[in-house]
């Protein structure tokens, strides 16, 4: 197991390079492939040596070569949460093949929604759609017996999420119907842990905003749930099954 996880870290910083222009890009409807990576201040293309995960940022101190404006912490911080998700998925997962595609998979869309969910308040169908038809693909391809139990996982949740948007329009975005949705398309009955964990984030961070801006003031502040539910998503994804067992055998 030792020696595959380097491969993991490196693979996973090349990939978080990548989803910080998926994360930026996207929602302004920009090609992902053209033009190539360009400081936002100056528009100077930035040269392969300044483009190295997280080494060219910590070189250059956060700032472009060209014209010193600074480079949010966000881009080596993706890299590194990316690495770090990718080496714990081969970890956690190293003994079955399946487990180990799906969680990187889950992984490599769960960091852009996240992120483009907490900047725009969206979660963009460019992603959770891609999502959806790989998770079946995957499944159909690598082990065809776990199918069933990820459609109905999927079918539950999303379904779940689209009456509680229905009830609540403004409390619950399509988006995160969808998101739920594809969370148990990836995860199966592990996506009830995820949910839950979702939920009680969400409540907690509400309460927070309104022990901060009062009730009146906190009740209109829209809070993306997209991250909450990629948390959630997270604990599930390394430890979901264990809970569902334990909450099963108490019954």
């Amino acid at each position: 197991m030792a020696p595959a996880l380097a491969p993991a870290a490196l693979f996973g910083l090349l990939i978080g390079s990548f989803l910080n222009v998926v994360a930026w890009r996207l929602p302004r409807g920009e090609s992902l492939v053209k033009p190539r990576s360009h400081c936002t201040g100056c528009g100077t293309t930035v040269r392969a040596v300044d483009n190295v995960p997280l080494l060219s940022w910590a070189l250059l101190r956060g700032r472009c070569r060209g014209c010193g404006e600074r480079i949010s912490a966000r881009y080596p911080a993706v890299e590194a949460l990316t690495a770090v998700l990718y080496v714990a998925v081969v970890a956690a997962r190293w003994d079955d093949v399946l487990q180990i595609v799906l969680g990187l998979v889950l992984v490599t869309f769960l960091v852009p929604i996240a992120v483009i969910d907490l900047d725009h308040r969206i979660i963009p169908n460019k992603l959770t759609g891609p999502a959806a038809v790989l998770a079946i693909a995957l499944g159909l391809a690598l082990e065809p017996s776990f199918v069933p139990e990820k459609l109905v996982a999927g079918l539950a949740a999303g379904g779940f999420f689209f009456v509680a948007a229905v009830l609540k329009p403004n409390g619950m975005g399509m988006g995160d119907v969808k998101l739920a949705g594809v969370l148990g398309l990836y995860l199966g009955r592990a996506v009830a842990p995820a949910i839950f964990t979702g939920l009680i984030l969400g409540v907690v961070a509400g309460a927070a905003i309104i022990a901060r801006l009062g009730a009146t003031a906190g009740r209109k502040t829209a809070v993306p749930f997209g991250p909450f539910l990629a948390v959630g998503a997270l604990v599930a994804l390394f430890a979901g099954d264990g809970l569902v067992d334990s909450y099963l055998d108490r019954f």
